[in-house]
């Protein structure tokens, strides 16, 4: 059984996620409830939680700065977040957990799923979110969760991203290689403002590690590794349109 509390400033949302999670996720106990920073942040120095669900946005010290305060987090986490195009991004470059709201009950679910399978929260994960709301410009790095813990790895340095079901296989320069339990639509999404393209439905190249562009019926990319890309019919006119001089 997991020990939760639920932080949020808004009391309709914290009755609504206690009852949610009563109901779809039996694992989980509601141990505390705060619709104040202070508040929560004592709650969760005496009950010691397994899960906190943190919203962000709230009056006199907002989610960051509360954990600040706790200093070395010693529970999972999820933040509850209005919808914010930029904040969505911001969350899945930090690899960190996020619930948009209002809630859905599938992604509630999958969320306290990996929370019972999931590492501690690197610092610089938090870090990582922290300057990206603050400055709003994407960071430079990329956070990817393995067995271990977490990589940085420098969106320059990822040579492409294929499709391999729910999932998606990160190919980085120096042969390296990652598995993301992200969707190649949510990696897209993530990286499609950082020169990367989406070419094919199994494929986003970054276009500064393209070597060679192949024309004609069955258009495909070289990258620097060597690899054959192939490019969609529909998504060539993208490619020409990034690159002028095609």
């Amino acid at each position: 059984m997991l020990k939760a509390i639920l932080i949020d400033d808004e009391p309709d949302c914290v009755e609504l996620l206690a009852r949610e999670l009563s109901e779809y996720c039996p694992q989980v106990q509601v141990v505390g409830r705060s619709t104040t920073s202070e508040d929560g942040l004592r709650l969760i120095q005496i009950l010691q939680p397994d899960i906190v669900f943190l919203d962000i946005e709230m009056p006199r010290m907002n989610g960051f700065q509360l954990l600040e305060k706790i200093g070395t987090i010693s529970f999972n986490l999820i933040f509850v977040t209005a919808y914010n195009e930029f904040a969505v991004k911001a969350f899945r470059f930090s690899a960190l957990d996020y619930l948009l709201k209002p809630i859905d009950t599938l992604d509630l679910q999958e969320a306290v799923r990996k929370a019972e399978r999931q590492q501690r929260v690197d610092s610089r994960q938090l870090d990582m979110l922290k300057s990206q709301f603050h400055s709003r410009h994407l960071a430079e790095k990329i956070a990817v969760p393995y067995q271990q813990g977490v990589i940085f790895l420098p969106v320059s340095e990822i040579i492409y991203c294929e499709s391999d079901s729910n999932y998606t296989k990160v190919i980085a320069i120096q042969h390296r290689q990652y598995l993301l339990t992200r969707t190649l639509r949510e990696v897209q999404e993530v990286l499609e403002e950082r020169n990367f393209l989406r070419i094919h439905r199994q494929y986003v190249i970054n276009l500064d590690q393209i070597k060679l562009f192949m024309k004609g019926e069955g258009s495909y990319v070289v990258m620097t590794n060597d690899i054959s890309i192939p490019v969609a019919r529909n998504q060539k006119e993208k490619l020409v349109q990034r690159f002028g001089w095609l």
